[in-house]
């Protein structure tokens, strides 16, 4: 698999703003020229003050509640005069304005026909664009994809939300695939409790559930096993209860109120020149890349953090030089705390050569980078910039991290299951800090297609598998640990396909897990991979898995 390779020319600096620049998704609606939002502005007329105090009042409050920033909501209240209020008004929009050489502003357009959507497909009992839906149509446009439950009924759980079958209230999942200023990969859920059909944003999936709070029924699969009882469900923050599969549970739910709260800000405003007012958007083609984030345990407390990034080579532009076929890559990426402080940043400008007569076959493969960052335990948003130099394309990522706390010597703990297509051994004068180097090793990663999903091999291409054990009780005069790992493979049935029990090789109270599975044994499809780790001397347990298929 191809590696990018650091360019010793200067890199071209990323600006964020990229992040807040305003996306027009819908086309215009033609009919739309009865909507009361664009009627222009009354005339100033004397005895009439009150009438357009009551009219620049309703704008602020019901026509551009979701977009106007607070600092823009502070001014507007400020002015005295309904001719300084029109002047504010103009110049809001035009401020937002994709073509300001033009006389159409197609983000007003836009706006005010998401608005006319919205009150014509999501209204209950009050205005659609009032509504939890309106709101965020009116914001983001049409999600990519739905998923629908309009009578609720029969429910099979998936396994990150328990397991088990219920019944639920009407319910709806929407997915944005890119949302510039917030990430990729987003899900919003909508619950209609009341079935009224006022759907709710919500970020308990827990919710949906209409036998919550019955004994005896709607059971998770490790209620069903009397492993934990529905009274477990008002510990988690998303009254879903326990599950084989929350080890990251935590990390997802701060996750999803982050990416609720900038769902549901005021996009940020373009760069605007000072000097002129007019509004510099740059409307790239988006590159799309996937990232993919590990930890480490390292030394006095802090966590290594190996970001991934993996590009198609397909999606790049080339350029020839002397014969060979070149693509250059701007990666800018920062690390903030969750008050906006920012605590790290990396830049690399990045190269791939590939002789000519090799370049079709390279497309149809992904290259990959990595940076490696030591950070304290805690909550942080990772932002990456991701920019093609010969072509018009440019990705962008913003998600929230957790960088999980391993400094409880009471508590077995592990790092992230690496499933990887290489792992090999480090020479010592090579040893040390780089790229995809951990410890002793080399593990190149492989990053999921998708947000959350699980990683993808060839069929026939060695499954290997890297794992830190923690916080493993040491035993007898010589102090050494004893412990055991199962690895164990199921299908997407959940039969298990094979499993084997190693002794686990510890130094002290870490050890290390290498393994490559059997790949005989591994037909095409969906496979999950646990790893059972056993302190024989605490008695005590872990179990963490990850997800992959086999194509």
């Amino acid at each position: 698999m191809p590696v990018f390779f650091r360019s010793r020319r200067l890199l071209v600096v990323l600006c964020f703003a990229c992040f807040a620049l305003p996306v027009i998704a819908q086309s215009l609606n033609p009919q739309a020229t009865d909507d009361p939002l664009r009627r222009p502005a009354p005339a100033a007329k004397k005895g009439r003050a009150h009438k357009e105090k009551d009219y620049y009042k309703k704008w602020l409050e019901e026509d551009v509640p979701y977009i106007i920033t607070d600092e823009e909501r502070r001014a507007f209240k400020k002015l005295s005069t309904d001719a300084e209020r029109e002047q504010f008004v103009e110049i809001f929009w035009r401020h937002r304005d994709p073509t300001p050489d033009t006389e159409e502003n197609e983000y007003k357009d836009e706006y005010y026909r998401r608005i006319i959507y919205a009150n014509e497909h999501f209204s209950a009992g009050m205005a659609g664009s009032k509504t939890d839906r309106g709101r965020m149509y009116i914001l983001h446009g049409a999600p990519d994809s739905i998923e629908r439950h309009p009578a609720g009924g029969p429910y099979l759980r998936t396994a990150e939300e328990g397991g088990g079958q219920t019944v639920t209230y009407p319910f709806e999942i929407w997915r944005y695939r890119n949302v510039s200023h917030v990430g990729q990969e987003i899900e919003i859920e909508f619950v209609d409790s009341c079935g009224c059909g006022e759907y709710s944003e919500t970020l308990d999936r827990g919710r949906k559930d209409a036998f919550q709070h019955i004994p005896g029924i709607g059971l998770t699969d490790q209620e069903s096993m009397h492993m934990s009882s529905k009274a477990d469900r008002s510990r988690d923050i998303e009254t879903l209860g326990p599950s084989f599969f929350d080890n990251n549970r935590e990390s997802k739910e701060f996750e999803r109120m982050a990416q609720s709260v900038a769902m549901n800000a005021p996009p940020p405003l373009p760069d605007i020149d000072a000097a002129t007012g007019v509004s510099h958007i740059f409307r790239p083609v988006f590159l799309p890349f996937d990232v993919r984030v590990d930890y480490v345990k390292a030394t006095g407390g802090s966590v290594l953090a190996p970001i991934t990034l993996q590009v198609a080579n397909r999606e790049l532009s080339y350029v020839n030089k002397d014969g060979i076929q070149r693509a250059s890559v701007n990666v800018y990426g920062r690390v903030s705390t969750i008050t906006g402080r920012v605590l790290q940043t990396f830049e690399d400008p990045l190269r791939l050569d590939i002789p000519a007569d090799l370049l079709e076959k390279f497309k149809d493969n992904v290259s990959l980078y990595q940076q490696i960052l030591p950070l304290r335990p805690g909550h942080y948003r990772l932002d990456i910039v991701v920019k093609d130099v010969n072509g018009d394309k440019l990705g962008t990522y913003g998600q929230s991290i957790v960088v999980p706390d391993f400094s409880g010597d009471d508590r077995l703990s592990s790092s992230t299951l690496v499933l990887a297509d290489l792992i090999e051994p480090v020479s010592f004068h090579s040893a040390g800090p780089g790229s995809f180097v951990l410890g002793a090793e080399r593990v190149r990663p492989r990053v999921a297609p998708s947000k959350g999903g699980p990683v993808v091999f060839a069929s026939g291409q060695k499954v290997k598998l890297w794992m830190q054990v923690y916080n493993l009780v040491p035993n007898g005069p010589e102090g050494r640990s004893s412990a055991t790992a199962e690895y164990q493979v199921t299908d997407a049935a959940g039969k298990e396909v094979f499993s084997f029990t190693k002794a686990v090789s510890a130094i002290g109270n870490q050890g290390t897990l290498e393994e490559t599975l059997p790949p005989e044994k591994l037909t095409p499809g969906v496979y999950r991979l646990t790893v059972r780790v056993r302190d024989l001397v605490a008695n005590k347990s872990i179990a963490p898995s990850a997800m992959f298929v086999i194509q």
